[in-house]
């Protein structure tokens, strides 16, 4: 009996958009972070904060993900950012061609960050690249400081994790620094961040990884374009 094998198919044909959306991406010198989190861990928190704090240094542009209503898109706007809301209807994650059809509504001339906030979901999204220069993983402090040995896919295929909800320690038996402990056991080579979107304790970290990342993504595009006119 023939098998098809359709999975492989679907995910082929995503990684082969994925590809080329980078690639475009790259081309406008556009740092592009997929955003990954369980629901109500505080993704869309972070990027008002983040938005905020880099008004006028940084243009981001925002790529909302979720099952329905445009809620979160509404606050990023609110935020001073643009955004395009995708509604899966059900679906518990983006793909490529999503996040492309998204791209025709922003203004990418005017972005240097792309952020794409996907469903909240800490299996699907994982496994499906959006073009991203590096995945994010949002984990709140309330949800377990476990929550990396629990589902070590997500921690193995970032590059970094954003632990939030640190102002809530002194109420929950979870600690910021065994959940580090945990992320780093998965994956060593993490950029770990506690922070509390609430209060704004320690976002600086990772607005100063945010900016390094912008500047290694800016330096490889001028190598590039210096390149292609000397070829």
């Amino acid at each position: 009996m023939a098998k098809i094998p359709v999975l492989a198919d679907v995910t082929s044909a995503n990684n082969e958009l994925a590809d080329e959306l980078r690639a475009e991406l790259a081309r406008r010198g556009i740092l592009t972070l997929n955003l990954i989190a369980s629901p109500g861990a505080g993704k869309t928190t972070l990027l008002e904060r983040t938005i905020a704090a880099l008004a006028g240094e940084l243009r981001l542009a925002v790529v909302e993900g979720d099952l329905a209503t445009s809620l979160d898109a509404e606050r990023i706007v609110q935020a001073g950012a643009p955004a395009v809301q995708i509604n899966t209807g059900g679906g518990c994650h983006l793909e490529a061609q999503m996040v492309r059809q998204a791209l025709k509504q922003i203004d990418l001339d005017q972005t240097d960050v792309l952020v794409i906030e996907n469903v909240g979901n800490l299996v699907c999204p994982t496994g499906w690249d959006l073009g991203e220069d590096a995945k994010v993983v949002v984990a709140s402090l309330p949800e377990g400081d476990d929550k990396p040995l629990k589902y070590p896919s997500a921690f193995a295929t970032a590059q970094a994790v954003v632990v939030n909800k640190i102002d809530l320690e002194p109420y929950l038996p979870a600690r910021a620094e065994t959940m580090r402990a945990n992320a780093l056991r998965i994956n060593g080579s993490l950029a770990v961040f506690a922070v509390s979107c609430a209060t704004g304790a320690g976002l600086e970290g990772w607005l100063d990884w945010l900016r390094g990342r912008v500047r290694e993504k800016r330096a490889a595009h001028q190598r590039a374009a210096q390149a292609s006119a000397h070829a």
